[in-house]
């Protein structure tokens, strides 16, 4: 009895410890039996119907457009914010879903295929061979303090090339910078989604009429 005592003794010990730990673990890890998480992330996205642009010219051309990159500072899902010079913050709670310049070319994509300014747009990812090339770069994506109020602002370098040029100086049909700000209306992170949801579809709207105009040139 005494043998069988000592040999079951420490068994229980570990059992005990093991549960303990278990609990310790699970409540560290914020997480109880059938419990929540200890916070919610939340994510948005861009959301807008497709520009209607009138008095634009149709070409029987194919357009490509290339994945947008985005610059080092914005190259991320975290929602930036601007308090003053040279100061940038986070939000925790709050995030883009996806990357700022994905979420600009899948806008753009879905646009220019609804407006029809070409015969054909294809993606990055289609192996077609067009002789438009649209490139672009997301340079500033982010939620900034100004005297007039918090705006969301948005800001790309885009260049339009014509592939059928043998030389890479001549393939430049128009390189262009273009900025927008739209104030917020109320210090939330669904008025800064909503917000930059206008910039784009502002954006959008202009680049198609600048598309347009500059394809026809190209052509004379």
């Amino acid at each position: 009895m005494i043998l069988k005592s000592r040999r079951h003794g420490p068994s229980r010990q570990i059992v005990s410890f093991s549960l303990s730990l278990f609990f310790v673990m699970t409540i560290l890890s914020g997480c109880g039996l059938g419990g929540k998480p200890s916070y919610l992330v939340r994510q948005y996205v861009l959301e807008y119907p497709s520009p209607s642009v009138e008095a634009i010219a149709r070409t029987s051309e194919l357009l490509k457009v290339e994945r947008f990159s985005t610059a080092r500072e914005y190259d991320t899902h975290a929602m930036i914010y601007r308090e003053g010079p040279y100061q940038r913050g986070i939000d925790p709670y709050n995030r883009w879903r996806i990357n700022p310049g994905d979420m600009v070319t899948d806008h753009l994509l879905r646009d220019l295929r609804n407006a029809g300014l070409f015969k054909a747009v294809f993606s990055y990812n289609d192996g077609e061979v067009t002789r438009y090339l649209l490139e672009g770069q997301v340079i500033e994506f982010l939620e900034s303090k100004e005297k007039s109020g918090l705006k969301a602002v948005l800001g790309l370098n885009v260049t339009l090339q014509d592939l059928t040029k043998k030389e890479i100086p001549e393939r430049i049909v128009f390189q262009r910078h273009y900025e927008y700000a739209e104030l917020l209306d109320r210090t939330t992170c669904e008025c800064l989604a909503q917000a930059m949801s206008k910039a784009m579809e502002t954006f959008s709207r202009q680049l198609m009429t600048d598309l347009s105009k500059a394809v026809g040139e190209s052509k004379k």
